[in-house]
């Protein structure tokens, strides 16, 4: 089978597509034939060995695909053959087929496409978890979102939206905060422009937003913080400036708030039924058209670096999806 192959720590352009020996499923996996794969922010730290997971070369990168289940291993009950499925682990998923945890895979209704399930886990599924079970999200909040145009920040911007919140999206272009609104932002800041603060002052009438959703770190977090509403909750996601700041312990005391670390891989490991019962809202908000994942870009596995790229050079708008074996 053919499958993107990472032989030494690096940039996209150190990958290589190569045929690899197909994959049998070990006991307690099934073997996917991947329609579709998600490509995240995350991949592009893995194959730089940037990622809190460490996967040594050689490899083939990927957390997420949807497909069609082909073998079943030993002590597999709840998947057969011929399934459709939407399934993430730390790598692999790049590739014609995917040996996968039989636990990590969910079934993809019968109305959501294998592109549409690939993008679900682990934007979706962080950015669910994040506003349901991190911030407790109320209806009628207002929360902020960073990096609104990228592939988790858009996800957090639809799912507030659909939770009933008012959403505020910040972004560093035009372009992007249009695209923001046509997901659900009532409000947008262009945060290279504009004055994140002051803006943010006068959108809440001085009050400040009751969550932030923060996957860029660097200096937009502090200022996102100063920003927050009393008893407001900062949602650290992750850090796609590059780097991690540092913050006043003060600023959590003066305005009775909270500073919230999520990871959504960890919650799937403490508490898999609860994520998977998050995974089965989410598909529900798809098939009922509350949700609807935008997929800015589509590549054959070939146009690897392609996808990448978009990602690198954060031109991304939703999501961005590899088909090494296209399909409905």
């Amino acid at each position: 089978m053919r499958s993107v192959r990472c032989n030494e720590l690096g940039g996209p352009d150190q990958l290589t597509v190569e045929d690899v020996e197909a994959p049998v499923a070990a006991a307690g996996q099934v073997v996917l034939e991947v329609r579709a794969a998600s490509v995240n922010f995350p991949d592009l730290l893995t194959i730089r060995g940037l990622y809190q997971i460490k996967a040594e070369p050689p490899f083939t990168p990927g957390f997420e695909a949807a497909g069609v289940v082909t073998q079943v291993g030993e002590g597999v009950t709840r998947l057969k053959s011929g399934d459709r499925v939407a399934a993430f682990g730390t790598v692999g998923a790049f590739a014609e087929q995917w040996a996968v945890d039989a636990g990590a895979c969910v079934r993809l209704p019968d109305d959501v496409s294998f592109a549409t399930g690939s993008t679900m886990l682990v934007a979706y599924g962080t950015s669910y978890h994040a506003l349901k079970q991190r911030a407790e999200l109320r209806q009628g909040e207002t929360i902020l979102v960073l990096g609104a145009a990228g592939g988790v920040g858009s996800a957090a911007v639809e799912i507030g939206a659909a939770m009933g919140a008012r959403v505020i999206a910040a972004a560093g272009s035009d372009e992007k905060l249009d695209f923001c609104r046509s997901i659900g932002a009532t409000d947008t800041i262009n945060y290279k422009t504009g004055d994140l603060r002051g803006e943010l002052k006068e959108l809440t009438d001085g009050r400040g937003v009751d969550v932030v959703y923060d996957p860029i770190g660097g200096d937009m977090s502090e200022l996102a913080f100063r920003s927050l509403a009393w008893e407001g909750r900062h949602l650290v996601i992750g850090f796609a400036a590059g780097d991690i700041p540092s913050l006043p312990l003060n600023l959590p005391l003066l305005k009775g708030a909270s500073l919230v670390g999520v990871f959504w891989g960890a919650f799937t490991q403490h508490q898999p039924a609860e994520n998977r019962r998050n995974v089965a809202e989410l598909f529900d908000m798809v098939s009922a058209g509350t949700l609807a994942p935008r997929i800015s870009g589509r590549f054959a596995l070939d146009d690897f670096r392609d996808a990448y790229r978009m990602i690198e050079e954060r031109t991304v708008m939703g999501k961005v999806v590899l088909e090494p074996a296209p399909g409905s």
